[in-house]
């Protein structure tokens, strides 16, 4: 029995493979991939930065401009992406990967977590008044307990 609970992979146990980090444009979600980009070089990961479009409530919908918004900041985000990635090209290889989905960031970050079967997740604390109703994504993902959670301030 102890022999096949040996042969059982273990995410995490040689250092993560796929590392997670959620991006939304804010101050803290850069320095968040900063941190998550150099723990990928060192570690030899794939990056994976997930940018989340909100989605709002039904009632609180206002027509085309908000969609059109939020997939504006995902093409912002992408190129801001683009531009750093070719500025460091040659000086770091790291394999990365953009991945956006519309929907609530916590479910969202979750989601892609567990499709890309992440060994580690990082997010930047949150800058918002808004976490203490509903708790930051960074603390409910912490609480997941699914996997380790990195918190960038």
């Amino acid at each position: 029995m102890e022999e096949n609970a040996a042969a059982q992979f273990e995410r995490g146990t040689d250092g993560p493979k796929v590392i997670v980090v959620g991006i939304d444009g804010s101050d803290s979600s850069w320095r968040a991939a900063s941190y998550a980009a150099g723990l990928a070089r060192r570690q030899s990961s794939k990056l994976v930065l997930v940018y989340v479009q909100p989605v709002l409530p039904a009632g609180a919908a206002m027509g085309a401009p908000v969609a059109d918004a939020t997939h504006e900041v995902a093409e912002e985000l992408m190129a801001e992406i683009r531009q750093a990635t070719e500025r460091l090209q040659g000086i770091y290889s790291v394999r990365w990967e953009f991945h956006t989905l519309r929907g609530d960031p916590y479910n969202g970050m979750v989601q892609m977590a567990d499709e890309l079967k992440a060994d580690a997740v990082v997010v930047g604390a949150s800058e918002s008044a808004g976490h203490r109703i509903m708790g930051s994504v960074a603390v409910r993902l912490v609480k997941a307990g699914r996997w380790p959670v990195t918190v960038v301030p």
